[in-house]
Formats: C-alpha cells, structure tokens, sequence
C-alpha cells in the first residue's frame, strides 16, 4: 500500500474512536476523499494544527482499492487560516465555504478548477480588505454554483428574486478573477439577493438545508 502526496484542502474533521479523527480532504489530483488521521487528537500528534478546517497541506495518504477510508500518514502545513480567525464574520465565512465544499463536491473525481477557486478566495480574504469577508464568500458562492453544474441564466430570473444591480455583480464575477474586480464598498447586504438564490440552487442541488448561511444571516 504505496503513500501518495497531494496538495491538499482539509474541510472537516470528526472524532473518531478514542484519539483518531475522520478527515474529509480535497486534492488537486484525486478529488475529494475521506480517510483516518490515527491518533490525531492526541496533545503530541504529528498532524499539528494541519488538519484545522481549510488549512492547505500536503498530504501523506495509504489508499486500499477495497476500502472506502483512506489511512492519513502526516501532513506538511503550506497555509494556515489561523490568522483569519481574529474575527467572527471571517470564522463564520470559512465554515461556510468548507460546508459548501464538502457538500459539492462528489467524491474521488478531481476538479482542478474547484482547487483553484478555494485558493483564490481564501488569498483574496488574506488581503484582509474592507468588505472581503463578503465578496469571497458571494463569488465562491457563485463560482461553486456554476462549476457544480447548475447556475441558471440569471438573465432569465426578472421576478425580482435578484435584481439588476446584483446580476450586474455576478456577470463581473463570472468574467474577472475576484482580484480584478472593481472596488466596490462591500458589506453584508451587498448582493444579499444574490447569495440568498444561490444558496437556495445548492440546497435544491445537494436535497439538504446547509448549517452556515443562517450564521451569515445573524452576522
């Protein structure tokens, strides 16, 4: 049983028997996998802080043809969202897109662009910007929608559900990457219609009510 090592986000954890943890994790080379980080919760594990949700590793992993976990060896830590946690709203946001993410994607089929759009909004949040918390979480939103494979033609939604100034939004989203969007003063309303569809689309999608977005709305 050969390691492999992939570049990897973590998105969730869960205990698992005494000291152990399941890991839910996405590669940029084989998609989103689950696997067992032995003794993880112990005070002197070798996995460190680099299963904490979002972080970006590279990631040491055994992988059985005949089982549905993988066996995590050890991670190398290449970024850490700990310093974003200086506020609730950015800790809230990084629930959000770990949720979105974990639910999403289907397991063992890679998404490079996928990979990339989660490096691009969680840089641009790094940048810590007025307003970033907000602009990454409604373009992840619209981009985890659209490379999911089913954003409807905003265009054809005038019942006011979104309105013009928001499709306006999302068309400059669809087309620049989040860094070249033009300024904007960002805050929780803006888009809020926006967001509110499309997480509505992702719920529809995935049959399930998220846990995050009534967080947002209470921020």
């Amino acid at each position: 049983m050969p390691a492999r090592v992939s570049e990897t986000y973590v998105l969730r954890t869960y205990p698992f028997r005494e000291s152990d943890l399941i890991v839910s994790f996405f590669t940029r080379d084989q998609g989103k996998l689950r696997g067992v980080a032995h003794r993880a919760r112990k005070p002197k594990s070798s996995f460190g802080s680099g299963l904490e949700r979002l972080s970006l590793v590279n990631l040491s992993y055994s992988q059985k043809e005949t089982r549905e976990l993988v066996n995590l060896n050890s991670c190398d830590l290449v970024q850490s969202q700990f310093d974003l946690l200086d506020t609730f709203e950015a800790s809230v946001a990084l629930d959000y897109v770990a949720e979105i993410s974990d639910q999403l994607l289907p397991p063992h089929e890679p998404n490079e662009r996928f990979f990339r759009l989660l490096t691009a909004i969680l840089d641009y949040m790094h940048e810590r910007a007025p307003g970033a918390i907000w602009a990454a979480i409604t373009y992840f939103s619209l981009w985890a929608t659209r490379l999911s494979g089913f954003l409807p033609d905003l265009t054809e939604h005038p019942d006011g559900s979104v309105c013009g100034s928001s499709r306006e939004l999302a068309a400059d989203m669809l087309r620049m990457h989040i860094a070249g969007l033009p300024a904007r003063n960002w805050n929780k309303d803006t888009a809020l219609d926006l967001r509110r569809f499309l997480i509505r689309q992702m719920e529809e999608h995935v049959e399930r009510r998220f846990r995050t977005p009534a967080l947002l709305e209470a921020l």
